[in-house]
């Protein structure tokens, strides 16, 4: 099997077809049933599009998502921790994913992750409300957002203001039919980079069709 490095400790594995996967922090263990590829001595998780919207963008183009090894990252939205995990594995033991949940139920499989993963801090809040948790997350390297509220894009430049590092990147997902049902997709996505170039610089914008529906993936950084 040929392998190519997309970026650090993430690589385009070819073997007929072409998969996205990362360098397993944890060996021999799974997150979500992806498949692992074990290869000259090392171990590979599949970063699977259609569960991922990282994964999406990569697939759809993006070179470089601006996560390396040894970053702290705030990821807001972290659900039971699937692309969470595959954060983990890039930034290694030497970094730290502070990743943020407001569901109870997702919240408790995020922490038996953390359980495995070290690097790994669950936070069971609510994104809106940073005073909750700003104690327990110091300034970071990247910011990344995945959640189905309304007010998204507020909700980012509220948390980049309170705890990305000054010239920093971070990344929304956009999830236009969470924002207004009754607007297409590119008007919300147009009106959503409006509101985050009052305080931050657009790197790309990156449609994830076919692999997400109606999601766009946003690559800022931090005037």
């Amino acid at each position: 099997m040929e392998i190519k490095r997309a970026i650090d400790n993430v690589y385009w594995l070819y073997n007929g077809t072409k998969k996205l996967a990362s360098l397993n922090l944890v060996k021999d263990q799974t997150v979500y049933g992806e498949r692992l590829f074990n290869i000259a001595g090392r171990q590979y998780r599949e970063w699977i599009p259609s569960r991922s919207k990282i994964a999406a963008a990569f697939y759809n183009g993006l070179r470089d998502i601006g996560i390396k090894p040894g970053y702290n990252v705030l990821y807001l939205g972290a659900s039971s921790g699937t692309t969470v995990s595959h954060v983990s594995d890039i930034v290694s033991e030497k970094g730290a994913v502070y990743a943020v949940e407001i569901s109870e139920e997702m919240g408790s499989r995020l922490v038996l992750l953390a359980e495995k993963r070290r690097n790994i801090f669950p936070i069971i809040e609510d994104a809106n409300k940073i005073d909750n948790y700003k104690t327990m997350v110091p300034k970071c390297d990247f910011l990344y957002e995945d959640v189905a509220q309304r007010n998204q894009a507020e909700i980012f430049l509220k948390n980049a203001d309170a705890f990305l590092k000054k010239g920093a990147s971070g990344a929304i997902a956009i999830k236009a039919r969470s924002i207004d049902v009754s607007k297409s997709s590119r008007s919300v996505i147009e009106e959503t980079l409006k509101t985050l170039r009052t305080r931050l610089e657009i790197v790309t914008s990156i449609d994830l069709r076919p692999y997400q529906r109606d999601h766009a993936l946003i690559l800022v950084r931090k005037k």
